[in-house]
């Protein structure tokens, strides 16, 4: 097959080097249902940041809010605003994932070049190392 190689030993066993056609369409599933709900989450976020779509009354109300109301409403749109950075920033790693899917590299370590296993992939679907690289890397002080 050519998504494998023979292992040394026995000459049997054989070690897959990428995920077949089906199973990345299987992946290419979870991410785009992932990305649907990133997207949907991202654009909440951005509508609290700048204010729009909203129904209250915070715009019509008298200015007799306090210096705490201030701070409590500036908190919660930084904290919306950082909370939508980081949505965004998985929406371009699911994006990366799935153009990996079509280039047929996806599930591959990017430092091992070993498969990522299917368990790992399916909670994080757009890893790009193994455990064991993860790790590994984390003992260098690197990412």
């Amino acid at each position: 097959m050519e998504n494998e190689v023979k292992l040394p030993g026995d000459g049997q066993q054989t070690e897959k080097t990428r995920y077949s056609d089906e199973e990345l369409e299987e992946f290419r599933v979870i991410i785009e249902d992932m990305l649907t709900k990133a997207r949907s989450e991202y654009n909440k976020l951005r509508k609290v940041v700048m204010h729009n779509g909203s129904n209250d009354i915070e715009d019509t109300s008298p200015s007799f809010r306090t210096v705490e109301d201030d701070g409590a409403n500036q908190l919660s749109k930084e904290e919306a605003s950082q909370l939508a950075q980081r949505q965004y920033k998985f929406i371009q790693n699911l994006e990366a994932a799935i153009a990996r899917i079509e280039n047929k590299t996806y599930g591959i370590c990017r430092v091992t070049g070993k498969l990522i296993p299917k368990e790992r992939l399916r909670l994080v679907p757009h890893a790009t190392l193994t455990v064991e690289a993860k790790e590994m890397l984390a003992k260098q002080g690197k990412n």
